[in-house]
């Protein structure tokens, strides 16, 4: 019988003979063993694969998971906090400070400006995050643009559309508050976009949040200048709040929150002190303590509280100057502003307008427990 022609000729050596049939055994996919061997394949053991090195081994890559969308509610409280919710209730005390400042009572187009403000304030709120997203990213992760909750481009469009409605609801509340409403806009985006980080970025402040008072008098119809004087305690105010802002991410300065404690104490002497020849009550104000005791009463209340709620973490920060108390501080800076108009609004005698303004600070210390104010 002859050989198989796959075999090779018995007259070759047995160590080239037996290299020649594994090769051809590789190739037919018979085991690599004696060459008269007829079983198939199919029932030789598998060979085993070759072992990594353990340095080498190859990492389980993970199956892809789908991200679940955020639910209203939680959507709900990335926007509140993109927007400094509890902020928001020191924005009303602007327009009634200014309207009792002018010598009127507050009537429907305070309530615009009212409105006229807010929008104008919540479009600063994102304005900010949206040109500080960048530097959030590295310093406060946690914040809705980098933390992914709200994109970016939902912020920008929001401080458009705020900043559109907020001159609309000024237009309507008359020609003097829309003269007021349009630089004041304007310096919310300058502050924003390019000030904040330049030595002009405090005054910037100052002066919008002196706008925004100045805002609430001239929708008043009565008269600007008396105005002009509260509007100046609390653009002095701001600008010291915004120069200890400045270190809320870092901390490491005393010298800050000391002057900044100094000057809360000055604007407080201040408060106290009746204006002179004031009457006790500014004609057409609520009626509610109207007399000279009692007003004076209100305006010392509203001054000591202004210096307890701004004054206290000042001092913790200027004893530990920590990113955490300096932080405090700022809020503190933030609430202290309703104290603060409630003074003004007192000192200009409308005392019951001025209870009305701090009305709301018990709900807006709350819901600065749950979202950050700065």
């Amino acid at each position: 019988m002859t050989a198989p022609s796959h075999l090779p000729p018995a007259r070759l050596k047995p160590s080239t003979r037996t290299a020649l049939v594994r090769r051809w055994a590789r190739r037919l996919g018979l085991a690599a063993g004696d060459p008269r061997e007829s079983a198939p394949a199919a029932s030789a053991p598998a060979p085993r694969a070759p072992q990594r090195p353990a340095g080498l081994s190859r990492p389980a890559v993970p199956r892809p998971t789908a991200v679940p969308r955020p639910t209203a509610g939680k959507q709900l409280w990335a926007w509140a906090e993109l927007l400094r919710a509890p902020g928001a209730f020191t924005v009303p005390g602007d327009a009634l400070t200014g309207a009792a400042a002018a010598g009127a009572a507050p009537r429907g187009r305070t309530a615009l400006a009212v409105g006229a403000s807010l929008c104008l304030y919540e479009a600063g709120m994102a304005l900010n995050d949206w040109a500080d997203r960048e530097e959030d990213a590295r310093e406060r992760p946690h914040r809705p643009l980098p933390s992914g909750r709200i994109r970016p481009e939902a912020a920008l469009t929001a401080a458009g559309v705020l900043t559109a409605a907020g001159l609309a609801l000024a237009a309507r509340a008359g020609r003097g508050a829309l003269a007021v409403a349009v630089p004041l806009a304007a310096t919310v985006w300058a502050y924003d976009l390019k000030l904040k980080h330049t030595p002009a970025g405090p005054a910037a402040m100052a002066a919008a949040r002196s706008l925004d008072l100045l805002l609430g008098a001239a929708a008043a119809g009565g008269a600007v200048r008396p105005a002009l004087a509260p509007a100046a305690v609390l653009g002095g105010h701001t600008y010291v709040l915004t120069l200890v802002s400045r270190r809320e991410a870092e901390g490491g300065s005393t010298a800050v929150p000391l002057a900044a404690l100094a000057a809360a104490g000055a604007l407080s002497a201040v408060l106290v002190r009746r204006p002179a020849g004031k009457p006790d009550a500014a004609p057409g104000a609520l009626p509610v303590l109207t007399a000279d005791r009692a007003t004076g009463a209100v305006r010392a209340a509203m001054a000591a509280s202004y210096a307890l709620t701004f004054g206290r973490p000042l001092l913790h920060a200027a004893l530990n100057p920590s990113p955490v108390l300096t932080q405090r501080a700022v809020g503190g800076g933030i609430r202290a502003m309703m104290p603060l108009q409630g003074a003004l609004t007192a000192r200009a005698g409308a005392p019951g307008a001025a209870l009305l303004i701090v009305a709301f600070a018990p709900l807006a210390a709350r819901l600065a427990r749950k979202v950050s104010c700065t």
